[in-house]
């Protein structure tokens, strides 16, 4: 490669980064509002399943496998295991929430949504803007 062609190449690049670090350094309202939802619903997950566990462990809520049962699973693929604790794959966990073993599925519930329900508020104000001013190209 020529040396003028590497060196005029190196300059451009330089300017185009500083152009786009000096634009990209404040985050939109839209990144905040993101962060802001994602912030919430990951610290009520998280609350919820520090509750749920130690509703488990302090023994408040009895398990629906008891403990001293428990290694004879370990070993077990996920459908013997399902059909010899007599437990049906799907939503059925939602019956089985008075059992300490089952109730952190709350916690989990709830974070699992978390990241695709922060987009419905941000998703509002993009298409609003227009995706053309949203997407740094």
């Amino acid at each position: 490669m020529d040396q003028n062609l590497a060196s005029s190449l190196d300059e451009r690049l330089a300017a185009s980064l500083d152009e786009s670090s000096e634009a990209s350094l404040e985050p939109s309202a839209e990144q905040v509002l993101y962060a802001n939802i994602l912030e919430k619903g990951m610290y009520a997950g998280l609350g919820c399943l520090f509750i749920t566990f130690a509703l488990y462990v302090f023994g408040i809520m009895g398990p629906y496998i008891p403990l001293r049962e428990l290694p004879q699973h370990w070993s077990k693929n996920v459908h013997d295991y399902l059909t010899d604790a007599d437990i049906h794959a799907g939503w059925s966990w939602v019956g089985m929430l008075k059992y300490g073993d089952f109730v952190n599925f709350i916690g989990i519930a709830i974070l699992v949504p978390v990241a695709v329900a922060t987009l419905a508020p941000v998703l509002k104000p993009i298409i609003r803007q227009g995706l053309k001013s949203s997407i740094r190209r």
